[in-house]
């Protein structure tokens, strides 16, 4: 059994991603109670810790994930807070929140797990959070092997392209001893990709929106198909909206091109931001970044690509590659929240299958040689 901690896990992303990599999901510690409903509505088996990570010990982590004393095989995750960082956010690196990240290194000191893995928005290794980020690798390194890298979850088999930045860690004497073990000299613990734009060289093409979401039953604005399929829900609309949306719709999916009887006064400035904002998802292509607002039209080009209305909850979530049998419990808000802040379940099975490999062959060489 290869036990995972995930910390700040909001509604399980990454460990619904770690679970079908083949890992047991011991314990989940988030801050924000309605994601921890979710989360523990869909792990069953796992505990939860709802409370500030600042106040979480080392001990307390190892006591509720039944870990014996000294133990180290298992997987320390963590995805720290990242709106400081985001390309969305306000980018401050003196944030508060930016400085959680400390806290996961904090943990990783006091339980020294074999393998750690966290996950965060690029903007981390570069712009405003790269000195904190260089300061998380300078730390780590002390005690891990680490290999990082931005990758493209349309990459690993998500429908969506959203560029996150990936680390993964093995103890240094664990390290050293599988390449002792494989007879090499040095081991990438990053996932490769399977899947491309063109799927060239091997590899499948990208999954474009309309693949993942063709299937569901059509609902209009402000209709639900919950008891049939789990948060098939869309938000209502106004009259002035759907108007607004049929307009863009009709001149080619963005609002650039529709007629001024439709625009808002703020997008009738010449310098407006975010002019995704009322778009009609491309169909053919990997769906945008899925966000906080995913199922808003006004937060980006989040409008369905066929039906005159935004996103459901649940073709957000298929769009972020959760099964259809991952419940999202809470708020229409709340719910959109979780699922944009998740970590893609594909891309964390991509990097908890590499993970789960290694781990496998080492425990397996101790058991031998023990």
């Amino acid at each position: 059994m290869k036990k995972v901690i995930d910390l700040f896990c909001g509604a399980g992303g990454l460990s619904s991603g770690l679970k079908r990599a083949g890992f047991t999901i011991a314990v989940g510690v988030d801050i924000d109670p309605q994601a921890l409903e979710t989360y523990q509505n869909n792990f069953h088996r796992a505990r939860t810790i709802c409370g500030d990570i600042v106040d979480i010990t080392g001990t307390t982590l190892r006591e509720q994930a039944r870990l014996r004393p000294g133990d180290h095989e298992f997987l320390l995750a963590g995805c720290p807070p990242c709106q400081g960082f985001s390309s969305i956010g306000k980018r401050d690196a003196n944030d508060a929140k930016n400085r959680l990240v400390f806290e996961y290194v904090r943990l990783i000191r006091e339980l020294q797990p074999n393998f750690i893995l966290m996950e965060n928005v690029p903007g981390m290794a570069h712009s405003v959070g790269k000195k904190i980020f260089q300061r998380v690798i300078r730390e780590l390194s002390n005690d891990y092997h680490i290999d990082e890298d931005t990758l493209n979850a349309a990459d690993y088999g998500v429908p969506q392209h959203r560029k996150r930045l990936v680390l993964h860690g093995v103890r240094n004497n664990v390290y050293q001893q599988l390449l002792d073990i494989l007879d090499v000299r040095e081991i990438n613990f990053l996932p490769l990709p399977g899947y491309s734009m063109d799927g060239g060289e091997g590899k499948k093409p990208w999954i474009s929106a309309w693949e993942a979401i063709k299937d569901l039953p059509a609902i209009a604005a402000g209709e639900s198909l919950h008891e049939v399929i789990p948060n098939h829900v869309a938000r209502s609309l106004s009259e002035t909206n759907l108007k607004r949306l049929a307009a863009v719709r009709d001149n080619g999916g963005n609002r650039r091109g529709i007629a001024p009887a439709y625009e808002l006064e703020c997008h009738k400035k010449e310098k407006v931001s975010y002019t995704d904002t009322y778009g009609i998802m491309e169909p053919d292509r990997p769906a945008p970044t899925m966000t906080a607002g995913c199922t808003f039209i006004s937060k980006g080009r989040f409008g369905h690509p066929t039906q005159n209305r935004g996103l459901s909850m649940r073709e957000a979530a298929r769009l972020q590659s959760f099964a259809d049998d991952f419940v999202f419990y809470g708020s229409l808000t709340s719910m959109a929240m979780q699922i944009g802040n998740a970590v893609p379940p594909r891309l964390a099975e991509a990097s908890g299958k590499v993970i789960y490999k290694y781990m496998n062959i080492y425990e397996r060489y101790m058991r031998e040689h023990d």
